[in-house]
């Protein structure tokens, strides 16, 4: 069984031999209610990743990304992520990923397999910024938003206004589909950034 978003249910479910349970949107619920062998997630935090797996009792985790960047690709293995493709990834290619993770194998994009050994090892290039999506200012926002600090402290420390500040997070959270600080904050964390406070 596999439980996926809405917008692969319909060409999931003409597949033979996989069984389409449930539309992802309420992942953890889904999750918990259905037990499916495989989810796939399309819009996930490091967060949502690893409460799927409690949830669905370990089930295997296939996570999609408009980007392959290395601090991206790592939050969700230590997340518990076994599996990990581009958005863009084709139906066959995501119907070998299902089966792969069914069978207890895990499953990446080429161009990521082609990088893991390094990441792995550490000695892989540092990569460019996390979150590509964010602007300059937003970014230096979530770097703060990240070592813990309050709105007030971040618009002292960045000589802004405190409704900007208000405004720029807001935008960082739509940007990265997080629902509040604490998942931001997570997901910041997971990918890097904040830890030196």
């Amino acid at each position: 069984m596999v439980l996926t978003d809405s917008a692969l249910s319909a060409r999931l479910s003409a597949v033979e031999a996989i069984t389409v349970v449930a539309d992802g949107s309420e992942a953890v619920w889904q999750a918990a209610l259905h037990r499916p062998d495989v989810v796939l997630l399309d819009v996930w935090t490091p967060a949502t990743v690893a409460e799927v797996r409690r949830a669905a009792h370990g089930a295997a985790v296939l996570v999609f990304t408009r980007s392959e960047d290395d601090h991206t690709l790592m939050a969700a293995l230590r997340a518990g992520a076994r599996g990990y493709l581009a958005k863009d990834a084709e139906l066959a290619d995501i119907v070998r990923a299902i089966h792969a993770l069914a069978g207890g194998g895990a499953i990446f994009g080429q161009a990521i397999a082609d990088r893991l050994p390094h990441l792995l090892s550490g000695t892989a290039r540092p990569s460019v910024y996390p979150f590509p999506e964010l602007a300059s200012r937003e970014r230096d926002v979530l770097e703060l938003v990240a070592a813990g600090m309050t709105n007030s402290t971040i618009a002292a420390r960045l000589n802004l206004a405190p409704k900007t500040i208000r405004n720029l997070i807001s935008s960082i959270f739509a940007k990265l589909r997080v629902a509040n600080r604490a998942e931001a904050i997570v997901l910041a964390r997971e990918s890097g950034l904040g830890r030196s406070g």
